[in-house]
């Protein structure tokens, strides 16, 4: 494996100018928040059926007729 990082494309490759070892880290950095901020931005959204409210139980409605409502969607 050691051989295959040797031999693989350069990630970054500065095309003009010398800049020093803090200010290409200072790139790194950057282009990492902004890549790590695009993969927390994807998340699909949460559907309904998955949402924690449903897992909680509807109130119970006694008297006349309360086993019919009890099935009706609300």
């Amino acid at each position: 494996m050691g051989d295959e990082l040797r031999n693989a494309a350069p990630f970054l490759r500065i095309v003009r100018g010398e800049p020093s070892a803090e200010e290409v880290a200072a790139l790194v950095s950057v282009l990492t928040a902004v890549a790590g901020a695009r993969r927390e931005a994807v998340m699909p959204p949460a559907h309904g059926w998955s949402a924690p409210s449903r897992s909680v139980r509807t109130p119970l409605s006694p008297g006349h007729g309360g086993w019919r409502t009890s099935a009706l969607p609300r």
